[in-house]
C-alpha cells in the first residue's frame, strides 16, 4: 500500500491544554481511527529553530520527542487538518513510503505474551 510517514516533532514536556502534544497527538490518531503509531524519546536534538533541546539526568521535560505514523493519503490530510484546526504548535514531516504487514494472514490480538520459567501462554 502506498502512503506516508507522518512524523511530528516536538518536546516532553510541550503541552496543548491538559496534555503533552504527545498525549494529544496520541488521542487524536486514535480518535481518526488511525493506529499503529510509533512514540521515540530521544538523546537530544536542535530544533527547526535552532534551539538545543536534550533529556538530562534529573531533567526530561526538554527530550526530544518523534511521534510517527504509517498513513494513507486520506488519513494523513485528516491528522493535518486536525492539528490545524486545534491549532496545535507543532513541527512535522510527510514522506511518501510503501507499507504493508508480512508473514501470513495472523491476527493481532494487541496482547504479546512472553513465557516466562518455561511456562506456555494460554
Amino acid at each position: 500500500m502506498n502512503g506516508f510517514q507522518l512524523t511530528f516533532y516536538t518536546e516532553h514536556d510541550r503541552h496543548h491544554g491538559h496534555r503533552t502534544v504527545c498525549e494529544w497527538l496520541l488521542h487524536e490518531a486514535g480518535r481518526l481511527g488511525i493506529h499503529g503509531v510509533t512514540v521515540i524519546n530521544c538523546a537530544e536534538g536542535t530544533g527547526h529553530a535552532g534551539a538545543h533541546h536534550g533529556a538530562h539526568l534529573l531533567n526530561l521535560a526538554d527530550q526530544p520527542v518523534q511521534v510517527i505514523l504509517a498513513v494513507t493519503e486520506d488519513e494523513a490530510q485528516r491528522m493535518l487538518d486536525s492539528v490545524e484546526a486545534e491549532h496545535v504548535h507543532v513541527f512535522y514531516t510527510r514522506f511518501p513510503i510503501e507499507f504493508g504487514v508480512l508473514g501470513g494472514d495472523a491476527q493481532q490480538t494487541g496482547k504479546t505474551r512472553f513465557p516466562i520459567f518455561g511456562h506456555k501462554p494460554k
